[in-house]
């Protein structure tokens, strides 16, 4: 099959299809011809790159002899092999999709109608085109697929229905601007996420899902890659994962222990006491560590280019210096060996005889709790500091 005129006469193409690949032998070929069928018929100037991720069989041989440009990848992983290969695209437009024979290349025209029209990232959506019969598992289908989309949609504010559909489109310019990192699986929910956390413009139309063409296990793994990606999405939302968790923590733990520091709390036929007070502590300890996280895993995605720096992050941490996060842990420590002393005072007053638990553990419950937030805020402040050192290295 030739490849098209404005191809062949050695201009940028508007189109690169790029295919990861790995051992692809038996459906490669006709993804190739497929994708270029389409961009014929179309007129769509394009070209195909195959991503080769190491293949043992004749798949770099195979997408050669049909006219695609070859990449050879060492570096194991999906997101590897597709950032060689988008690095190799010509192309402004780019359109990736598996090599497996499922994705109805086809429907090429679609999405480049409209990144055309504007859109940043199109994204296939294959429950509104189609899943033929045995061509997605029904634990993706009806599980794995709904919620991991719909909580996508909730983090991150998305409108995408189909998060991990293959077939998907972007313009090289949006690419730059999204910087992937991601190595693995993950590669393809970054892209979402990093849209969106950019304000890019998205739109989805439908493809069609067929059976793979493979007659080996894919190499997808739904359950074991199906809590790398919700992972991913939990690390990359501290908010959800950490903030909200541990202020409602914070809050419950503080209310309870405030009302249970006079005196023990009757609910109907339930009295609470200093049982419920001590859990009450553990809570706030638990929620501090949570919001902590929280800092920290914000912290460390923006360090590390993941997301975009953000600016009301940023006030806050010139608030969190050094010196005003040791003087708060120092603050709370005073408070907490105050209750602590006080409390072997009024032992001393008995004798340091038997106590009465329900009124001395009102005592050292909070100071046990201040003396230990103290050191944990001070502890978590001096880690922030030493993140935020600035290691690189200038250019000799």
């Amino acid at each position: 099959m030739s490849a098209p005129p404005e191809d062949a006469a050695g201009a940028a193409p508007e189109l690169t299809v790029v295919l990861p690949c790995l051992n692809e032998e038996r459906t490669l070929a006709a993804c190739i011809r497929e994708a270029r069928t389409a961009m014929r018929q179309n007129g769509i100037a394009g070209e195909v790159v195959v991503a080769d991720n190491g293949s043992s069989d004749g798949s770099p041989a195979i997408a050669a002899r049909e006219g695609a440009s070859v990449v050879a990848v060492t570096a194991r992983g999906y997101g590897n092999a597709l950032r060689a290969g988008i690095a190799a695209a010509r192309g402004r437009l780019i359109i990736m999709g598996d090599a497996d024979g499922s994705y109805d290349f086809s429907r090429l025209p679609q999405l480049v109608a409209e990144l055309r029209a504007g859109s940043d990232l199109v994204m296939g959506n294959r429950f509104r085109g189609g899943i033929a019969d045995g061509a997605m598992p029904w634990k993706n289908r009806y599980l794995g697929n709904p919620f991991l989309s719909w909580l996508g949609r909730r983090l991150f504010h998305t409108p995408i229905r189909d998060f991990h559909c293959g077939l998907r489109g972007f313009s090289a310019a949006a690419y730059r601007r999204m910087d992937l990192r991601t190595t693995g699986m993950e590669f393809a929910t970054e892209m979402i996420i990093k849209a969106s956390l950019l304000g890019l413009r998205v739109a989805e139309v439908p493809t069609v899902l067929r059976p793979d063409g493979r007659n080996r296990p894919p190499h997808l793994r739904p359950w074991r890659d199906g809590w790398r990606h919700l992972r991913f999405m939990l690390l990359f939302s501290p908010r959800w994962l950490f903030l909200y968790p541990g202020l409602a923590l914070i809050t419950a733990g503080l209310v309870a222990g405030g009302l249970l520091l006079a005196g023990p709390v009757q609910v109907g036929r339930v009295q609470f006491d200093i049982n419920t007070l001590l859990f009450a502590a553990i809570a706030v300890l638990i929620g501090f560590q949570a919001v902590a996280f929280a800092v920290l895993g914000k912290f460390f995605v923006i360090q590390a280019g993941l997301r975009a720096p953000d600016a009301r992050f940023d006030r806050w941490l010139r608030v969190l210096t050094l010196e005003t996060g040791t003087i708060a842990g120092l603050a709370l420590m005073v408070v907490g060996l105050g209750l602590s002393f006080f409390s072997v005072w009024l032992w001393r007053e008995r004798g340091f005889g038997p106590l009465v638990p329900g009124q001395m553990l009102r005592w050292v419950i909070p100071g046990a709790l201040s003396l230990t937030l103290g050191c944990q805020v001070i502890l978590t402040n001096f880690f922030l500091n030493v993140l935020r050192l600035d290691t690189r290295k200038d250019p000799q």
